[in-house]
């Protein structure tokens, strides 16, 4: 019979994971809030300056749908239904969707290494 590892027999508990992943986004907290500001300033450029249109009767979007376009294409999903128009609205969309990957970059990152900490400080006091 195969003998197991110790570290692969440590259960891990969803709170400690969760702990750790909460540590680690308090420490990233300044990156993030950088992130979400940016996140704040190109969407309202893209309100002012990026000319961003409903696809379906081409008028003028409003700032809420203005700011649900900017979301989305920030979460990377990009529907079409709002579409910029100008040369700066696609320049726009273009930093929005890289702020997004950031942003879920550093979350995914926060996460697993939540799962590894937690992994390791079960593995010590095993």
């Amino acid at each position: 019979m195969a003998l197991i590892s110790r570290a692969a027999r440590t259960h891990l508990r969803a709170a400690d994971v969760l702990e750790e992943f909460a540590r680690t986004l308090w420490y990233l907290r300044a990156i993030m809030l950088g992130q979400v500001l940016l996140f704040i300033v190109l969407s309202t450029a893209m309100y002012y300056f990026g000319g961003p249109v409903e696809t379906s009767d081409r008028s003028a979007s409003p700032p809420g749908e203005t700011f649900y376009f900017c979301a989305i294409t920030a979460l990377t999903i990009g529907y079409g239904d709002v579409v910029p128009t100008t040369t700066f609205g696609r320049i726009d969309a273009l930093l929005l969707g890289l702020v997004g990957l950031l942003m879920t970059g550093l979350v995914i990152a926060a996460a697993v290494r939540g799962v590894q900490e937690a992994t390791r400080s079960r593995s010590e006091h095993d």
